[in-house]
C-alpha cells in the first residue's frame, strides 16, 4: 500500500491523510492481512525530522519498521530496522540504486571507499558500527583561511554541534589556531554517522587539511574525544578491527584503553593506543 497517507475509507469523516484515517485505515488493512495470512508492505511518508508521519500510533500497530536512509543525490540507500517484534533491530541492509531497482551491495566498505584520494590531505578512514555490522566509511576535511569575520563551520553526515565542539577542543589542547579558518566536514556516501566513536577521525582529518598534511592511506582511526583532549573507549572494538584487516588497512590508531580487546589481531594489523589527541594527531600524519 503506497502510501497510507493517501488511504480513505468512506467509513470516517473526515479526509485522506488525517490522523483518524491514517489510524483506522491501518487497522483495517492489518485485521485483512492477518485474516487472509498475507504479508502486507505499507509506505509511510517522513516528516522532515525523519520520523513516520501521522500518528505514533501507526508504528505500534504494525510488526516491523524499516526506515530507507541516503542523500537524494547519492545511489547508495540503508535499510534500517527501529522495530522488529520477530527479529533484532541491530542489523541494517545495503543498497544500489540501479536502473533495475534496489540492488544489495554485498560489500558495502568497498563502494564506500571506492574512488577515495589517497594523496589528499584532510581524508581519512574508519570502521563505524551500523546495529551491529561494521562499515568503512571515509570522513573528510576541508579548512581553509576565512574572509569573514565569523568563520564558516558546516558539515554534512555528523552532526554540526559535535564538529563545533570538536575543533574547540583541537585549539585548546593541539594549540591550533582555528578561529580565523572555514572548516567544512563530510562524510563520503551520504552516510550519517551518530556515534561518538568518529570524534579521532573527525580531528585528525581537520588536523592534516590544516597542516597541508595527508594522513597514513591504510591507516584507520577511531575513538571518542573528552573536552579536555583525552580519547576514551569506544564499543565493538573487536568488530571494528576485524572489518579494518578484511578490507587491507594495516595500521589502527585505538585508544589506549581499548588496546587489551584488540591485541587478538596484533599479527595482521598495527595497533596504536593513544591517549590524547595530540599524540594520534602524530601518529597519523605521514611523517
Amino acid at each position: 500500500v503506497d502510501s497510507i497517507q493517501t488511504v480513505y475509507s468512506g467509513q470516517i469523516s473526515s479526509i485522506a491523510g488525517s490522523v483518524n484515517q491514517i489510524k483506522n485505515s491501518t487497522l483495517m488493512l492489518v485485521n485483512a492481512a492477518k485474516k487472509s495470512d498475507t504479508a502486507l508492505f505499507i509506505v509511510g511518508h517522513v516528516t522532515k525530522e525523519g520520523s513516520i508521519a501521522g500518528p505514533k500510533l501507526l508504528e505500534h500497530m504494525v510488526d516491523t519498521v524499516l526506515y530507507i536512509e541516503g542523500e537524494s543525490g547519492s545511489s547508495f540507500r540503508i535499510l534500517r530496522g527501529v522495530k522488529n517484534r520477530f527479529g533484532s533491530t541491530n542489523e541494517i541492509g545495503v543498497f544500489e540504486m540501479c536502473d533495475t531497482g534496489l540492488i544489495e551491495v554485498t560489500n558495502p566498505s568497498a563502494f564506500m571507499l571506492e574512488g577515495r584520494n589517497l594523496d589528499a590531505p584532510g581524508t581519512v578512514v574508519m570502521p563505524v558500527l551500523e546495529g551491529s555490522r561494521p562499515l568503512m566509511v571515509e570522513i573528510q576535511a576541508l579548512v581553509c583561511p576565512t574572509n569573514f569575520t565569523m568563520p564558516r563551520r558546516m558539515s554534512a553526515g555528523i552532526d554540526q554541534y559535535r564538529v563545533n565542539m570538536l575543533m574547540a577542543v583541537i585549539e585548546k589542547n593541539a594549540k591550533m589556531r582555528l578561529y580565523n579558518y572555514d572548516a567544512y566536514i563530510n562524510v563520503a556516501g551520504g552516510i550519517k554517522i551518530s556515534e561518538t566513536a568518529s570524534d579521532l577521525a573527525v580531528i585528525t582529518a581537520i588536523a592534516s587539511s590544516y597542516k597541508g598534511k595527508k594522513l597514513d592511506s591504510r591507516c584507520v582511526v577511531l575513538g571518542e574525544v573528552g573536552l579536555t583532549g583525552e580519547i576514551r573507549s569506544v564499543n565493538g572494538i573487536d568488530k571494528r578491527i576485524n572489518e579494518a584487516v578484511k578490507m587491507g588497512y594495516t595500521k589502527a590508531i585505538i585508544p589506549n584503553v581499548n588496546l587489551k580487546s584488540a591485541m587478538q589481531y596484533e599479527n595482521q594489523i598495527e595497533i596504536i593506543g593513544v591517549s590524547a589527541i595530540s599524540q594520534a594527531i602524530e601518529e597519523a600524519l605521514v611523517k
